[in-house]
């Protein structure tokens, strides 16, 4: 198992940025695929994007796609979301999840993770 913190959240108004961080600890690092999703209140936990073990293949929901940015340091054990041009509509909670790449075929699927960070809150203001 893999243990999986985030950070970086907080109050943004319309069109500001945030980064989100995730470190992990516990197995190495880059024997894992990697994801954020988000959740907010009254809705189901939808996919953000993923990354593949090494960074070189990313995915993105078609809603964050062009304004966020995912990204990975495997020296430092650490996950990143550069959020940009927000909108309240991307208030939630944000969670970082992690699986063993040869598991993962789907990474919009949070089935396929079976490592989950604690969250950390993203709040838009208009």
């Amino acid at each position: 198992q893999v243990q999986l913190v985030e950070s970086g959240g907080g109050l943004v108004q319309v069109g500001g940025s945030l980064r989100l961080s995730c470190a992990a600890s516990g197995r190495t690092f880059d024997d894992y695929a990697m994801g954020w999703f988000r959740q907010a209140p009254g809705k189901e936990r939808e996919f953000v994007s993923g990354i593949n073990w090494i960074g070189s293949s990313t995915y993105y929901a078609d809603s964050v796609k062009g304004r966020f940015t995912i990204s990975r340091d495997n020296a430092k054990n650490t996950l990143y979301l550069e959020m940009n041009s927000l909108k309240p509509e991307d208030t939630a909670v944000y969670y970082c999840a992690a699986a063993r790449q040869y598991r993962v075929t789907y990474y919009y699927k949070k089935d396929e993770y079976d490592n989950w960070g604690q969250g950390t809150q993203v709040t838009v203001s208009s």
